[in-house]
C-alpha cells in the first residue's frame, strides 16, 4: 500500500506541477466556464499548485514532513471542487472538464485519507 501511495503522490505531483505551468502560460479564457475567475487569481493559482506539488513529495526528502501530503492533497481537491462549482455556475453544457476535475478531487481525497488513516508517513 505504501508503494502504491508513493506512486499516486508522484503522479499527482507531476500532474499538479504541469497544471501550474499550463496556468502560467494560458489564460483562464481558454476554458470558457472558468472565465469568471479573475486573471490575478488565475495566476496566483500557479504558486499554490507548485507548493501543493512539493508537499506531495517533500516526505521523500524529509520524512518528518509527512503531514504535508494530506494537506497538499486536500488543497488540490479543494481547488478542483471550486473549478467544478464555477463550471456549474457558468451554465456550460459540456461537462467533460467538470468530470475531469471531480476525478482529480477523488484521487486527492483517496490520497489524503490513506495518508491520514491507512498508511501514514
Amino acid at each position: 500500500m505504501n508503494m502504491f501511495l508513493w506512486i499516486l503522490q508522484i503522479v499527482l505531483a507531476l500532474h499538479t506541477a504541469i497544471g501550474a505551468g499550463w496556468k502560467f502560460f494560458n489564460s483562464e479564457q481558454n476554458i470558457p466556464s472558468l472565465s469568471a475567475i479573475p486573471h490575478g487569481l488565475w495566476i496566483a493559482l500557479t504558486p499554490f499548485e507548485l507548493i501543493c506539488a512539493a508537499g506531495l513529495i517533500a516526505p521523500a526528502i524529509v520524512p518528518s514532513l509527512g503531514i504535508l501530503v494530506p494537506i497538499a492533497a486536500i488543497g488540490i481537491a479543494a481547488e478542483m471542487l471550486v473549478f467544478s462549482g464555477v463550471h456549474l455556475q457558468s451554465g456550460e453544457g459540456q461537462n467533460g472538464p467538470m468530470f475531469y476535475w471531480l476525478g482529480v478531487a477523488a484521487i486527492c481525497a483517496i490520497t489524503a485519507v490513506a495518508r491520514l488513516k491507512i498508511s501514514p508517513l
